[in-house]
């Protein structure tokens, strides 16, 4: 096991190095930076006094490794709307977003995964139909809507729940239901299809024909193989999760690091933009990792036949 995870972690370090060069250079190839910060009627002197006082009249080499050695610090440089340093302000607004994501995937995962198990083993009953079909509601729904129509229903009408701001588990309840929705529905449609297929193999007919029971069956024998494909896609869509709750961070007035993106894009905040997609990008790249070492717990045969590729 030892092996297999610093043979990932060594995988992981060359991605996060590719990734300081993506995040470092996709500006630069958008342009000069100094120009997307500056009003259009800014002067020579302005622009020549910007791009001095940032650095970037420095070979490009040489403003890289000076970006590198920021990453290492921490010290991605200071706002330039904000005057404050800008892993200051990713690190105050990450919280909410992973609060949100986590809140999001839990309440996908606790309801698709019984639904999706019980449509495979009720397969063309009520059940199955029902299920599928409230699957195909929940996949077209947009997350904006539904926030909106949750929105007038619990917080306008009932008076249930607060329309926006972060706090409680009160204000976390529609934000993350209307986030969830959408991964529930797809979580679920992926379960019945991944316990389809594992229910139809030649070791689960065995283990029936021995006399296990259908729980021991279902719980030990075949829900443990179709978790590696669940978690493979649940450990894509959290990272998207983080980087793509922007919609619903808007609709709730949810303080999160989608909308501090946002904010920075529209202030030119350039330094903050780069700081908040190489923090995004890094997340997803360790939630990746902790998949794969999850894999190695699930299948120990993934672990044996990635050592034995090493050899």
């Amino acid at each position: 096991m030892a092996r297999f995870f610093l043979r990932r972690l060594r995988h992981t370090v060359f991605v996060l190095f590719a990734i300081s060069l993506i995040s470092f250079f996709f500006i630069h190839l958008s342009g000069d930076p100094v120009m997307l910060m500056l009003p259009a009627d800014a002067s020579a002197e302005q622009i020549e006094a910007m791009r001095e006082r940032l650095g970037f009249d420095d070979p490009l080499h040489v403003q890289y490794l000076r970006f590198l050695g920021g990453v290492l610090t921490g010290d991605l440089g200071n706002s330039l709307y904000y005057h404050v340093p800008v892993m200051e302000l990713v690190l105050d607004r990450l919280p909410a977003s992973l609060e949100l994501a986590l809140a999001a995937m839990a309440v996908a995962l606790l309801v698709a995964i019984p639904v999706g198990v019980l449509s495979a083993v009720k397969r063309g009953s009520l059940i199955d139909f029902g299920s599928m079909l409230g699957a195909l509601f929940g996949l077209s729904m947009p997350h904006f809507w539904l926030g909106i129509m949750m929105m007038l229903l619990f917080s306008v009408t009932l008076g249930w729940l607060p329309t926006s701001g972060r706090g409680t588990l009160a204000h976390l309840v529609m934000p993350a239901t209307a986030l969830g929705v959408s991964l529930m529905a797809m979580f679920a449609r992926l379960t019945r299809s991944v316990m389809l297929e594992v229910l139809s193999l030649d070791y689960v007919r065995t283990a029936r024909a021995k006399g296990l029971s259908e729980a021991l069956v279902i719980g030990q024998h075949a829900f443990k193989n179709a978790l590696i494909p669940i978690v493979t896609v649940a450990g894509m869509e959290f990272g998207f999760l983080l980087g793509g709750t922007v919609v619903i961070e808007t609709v709730f007035g949810w303080p999160g690091l989608g909308r501090l993106v946002v904010e920075a894009i529209f202030n030119r905040d350039y330094p903050l933009v780069q700081a908040s997609v190489l923090v995004l990008a890094m997340i997803f790249v360790l939630v990746n990792l902790a998949v794969d070492l999850i894999y190695g717990c699930l299948d120990p045969q993934i672990r044996v036949f990635d050592e034995g590729e090493m050899k």
